[in-house]
C-alpha cells in the first residue's frame, strides 16, 4: 500500500491585514436620517422594519444589496449620506464577513454603524472586525436561526433586540 502526503496551505478566514487601529465613530446624540442596509437574506427586511418602527419619526434610506457580496461603491456612498447606518443580516459565513467589511467602510467614511448578526455568527464578526483594526464594532445579536421562520417568528426575535438598540443609541 502506498500513501501519498500532500501539503496544502489553509487560509485563515480572518486574513492578515495591517494592524492599524480604526476609531469607531461616535453615535449622534440626535439624528434624523438612518440608512438601513438590507443584504436580502430571508427575514432581514422584517428585522429592519421592526427597528425602523422603534426609531420613530426619522427619515429612512433603504438600501438593498445581494447577500454574500460587498455593497457596491455607489450604494455605500448613498448610505453615507445618513447620520447612522444599520446593517443586517450576518447569519452565515460570507454574509457576516461582508457585513463587517461594509460597516468598516462606512466607519472609515465617518458614518457610525450598528450591525446585526445572528448569535451564532456574532463572535466571528467581532474577530473579523478586530483583525481589521476595529475591535469595538457595534454588534447587535439576534437569536439564530432566522431563515426558515415565518414573519411572526422573525418579528418576535427582532423585538427582543429593540432594548439593546435603544440602549446603544441612548434613547429612553
Amino acid at each position: 500500500m502506498r500513501v501519498e502526503f500532500i501539503e496544502k496551505e489553509v487560509l485563515n478566514p480572518l486574513g492578515e491585514v495591517e494592524n492599524k487601529k480604526i476609531e469607531l465613530n461616535p453615535l449622534p446624540y440626535d439624528f434624523d436620517q438612518v440608512s438601513l442596509i438590507d443584504n436580502t437574506k430571508p427575514g432581514t427586511e422584517i428585522i429592519l422594519k421592526v427597528l425602523a418602527e422603534t426609531l420613530g419619526n426619522r427619515e429612512f434610506l433603504y438600501i438593498k444589496k445581494p447577500a454574500g457580496t460587498p455593497t457596491s461603491e455607489q450604494k455605500i456612498i448613498k448610505a453615507s449620506s445618513s447620520e447612522l447606518a444599520i446593517l443586517a443580516l450576518g447569519d452565515c459565513g460570507s454574509c457576516a464577513s461582508w457585513l463587517v467589511l461594509d460597516a468598516i467602510r462606512l466607519e472609515k467614511m465617518g458614518i457610525p454603524t450598528i450591525s446585526i448578526f445572528s448569535d451564532h455568527f456574532a463572535s466571528f464578526a467581532r474577530q473579523l472586525a478586530e483583525s481589521h483594526g476595529i475591535s469595538d464594532l457595534r454588534i447587535l445579536e439576534v437569536e439564530h436561526p432566522i431563515a426558515g421562520l415565518n414573519n411572526d417568528e422573525i418579528e418576535e426575535k427582532a423585538l427582543k433586540i429593540v432594548p439593546n438598540l435603544l440602549y446603544i443609541l441612548q434613547i429612553p
